[in-house]
């Protein structure tokens, strides 16, 4: 009596048997896929990686903007060095008040990301819509002083001294604007209640770039009343 093999027989066996109703008989149905997993389209993996790009970005941005002021700085430090023409100009009162609001501005974000961490949306709502405020506030501090300044007839090409103060101020005011656009964007989202994961990562991009113009800005006080 002869006996073949199942494969010299051209039969496999039911266990072997991709994606069979047979094979799940004897093995069970397969294992779920891991959630969030990799792929185009949003999963864990992905979702990580586009996170890492973000922040990449951000911090390509920020050392962008630290070369542009760096060359100001340089550009100043040359031609007051070698002139004689720089006279100091008096700054207004009110820069020291903007000052205060920049700082409360990075202070609510940062109590709007710890409240947004625990979960508690209201309150990120409003630390962050307050943050947001403050910014546009701060803005106009700065046309505040603009204005205060021209009243002293002090203008753009009254001296070397006002013409750094009027390009450093307005380059920040343009970055800071750029900054509060985004965070405006993050404020309607939130009061909308569209805060996914995407978002978060927007809100740490935005908060970092936020905290970076506070920095940036007491250094150009700092530059304003020691070189200025």
């Amino acid at each position: 009596m002869l006996t073949l093999s199942s494969e010299r027989c051209g039969l496999v066996h039911p266990k072997s048997m991709p994606g069979s109703v047979i094979r799940d008989a004897y093995t069970g149905p397969p294992a779920p896929p891991i959630e969030g997993g990799g792929g185009p389209g949003g999963g864990g993996e992905g979702r990580g990686s586009s996170r890492g790009a973000s922040f990449i970005g951000i911090y390509i941005l920020i050392a962008a903007s630290t070369m542009v002021f760096a060359a100001f700085t340089s550009a100043m430090v040359v031609r007051r060095g070698f002139s004689g023409d720089w006279v100091s100009i008096h700054k207004p009162g009110v820069l020291w008040i903007n000052t205060a609001i920049l700082l409360a501005s990075s202070v609510a974000l940062e109590l709007a990301r710890r409240a947004l961490r625990t979960h508690r949306r209201e309150r990120f709502n409003a630390w962050w819509t307050a943050g947001t405020a403050l910014g546009f506030l701060f803005l106009g501090g700065q046309a505040l002083a603009w204005q205060k300044l021209r009243e002293a007839g002090v203008y753009i090409s009254t001296n070397p001294a006002s013409s750094f103060f009027y390009i450093f101020t307005a380059s920040h005011a343009a970055h800071l604007l750029g900054g509060l656009i985004a965070m405006l964007y993050v404020d309607v989202q939130a009061l909308r209640l569209t805060l996914g994961p995407a978002k978060r990562t927007g809100i740490d991009v935005v908060a970092i770039f936020w905290h970076f113009l506070n920095l940036l800005w007491l250094y150009l006080m700092a530059l304003f009343y020691i070189w200025g």
